[in-house]
């Protein structure tokens, strides 16, 4: 029996994910156990298994033009699910660096924004400062307004803070950030 043969292009790409995922991807049964344990599933426009199969078909552009990479939030349900130890979280976040350093069009920019935010934030302050996450976001996205009364009642209870906390030793979150070639 003859396996598919991939073309060059298409086995780098299969390559370049396990490289970075550190996953074995031909390990997959296509048991749906991933698909079936993801709490988001049911908002991606293809399930997480499929993806697997994109990468192995080496549909490049596929993968990394799907919603499904910018919806996963890595709980890693469906890498604790899966019977092989496939890492479906670490899979998914590698094809969202790829899609990032390829300039590929994302999917749910929205996802990207709020991303940056965060990593913006824990760059500058050693830690997450949620109000000014929260703002960055609202004004990326164009809409300040729709969810004000939320912020407001967070506000009141003080589980915002007005101004950012930061850690002693920021120069020890700073050299993380070098090591892992991120510039701030």
């Amino acid at each position: 029996m003859n396996g598919i043969t991939l073309d060059k292009t298409a086995q780098e790409f299969v390559n370049q994910v396990e490289e970075l995922s550190h996953s074995n991807l031909s390990q997959c049964w296509h048991c749906l156990c991933c698909s079936g344990g993801c709490p988001f599933s049911k908002d991606m426009d293809v399930l997480p298994n499929s993806i697997i199969r994109m990468i192995q078909f080496g549909m490049k552009e596929q993968a990394l033009n799907s919603s499904t990479i910018w919806l996963c939030v890595g709980c890693n349900t469906c890498s604790m699910e899966c019977p092989n130890a496939v890492d479906m979280a670490a899979i998914m976040d590698a094809l969202r660096q790829m899609a990032i350093r390829k300039n590929a069009k994302i999917a749910e920019p929205g996802v990207l924004a709020f991303h940056n935010a965060v990593v913006d934030s824990i760059s500058r302050y050693g830690r997450t400062h949620k109000l000014e996450i929260m703002m960055r976001y609202k004004f990326s996205e164009k809409d300040l307004f729709s969810d004000i009364d939320l912020g407001l009642k967070m506000l009141s209870k003080r589980k915002l803070d007005l101004l950012p906390s930061k850690v002693k030793d920021k120069k020890s979150i700073q050299s993380l950030f070098k090591m892992s070639g991120e510039v701030s």
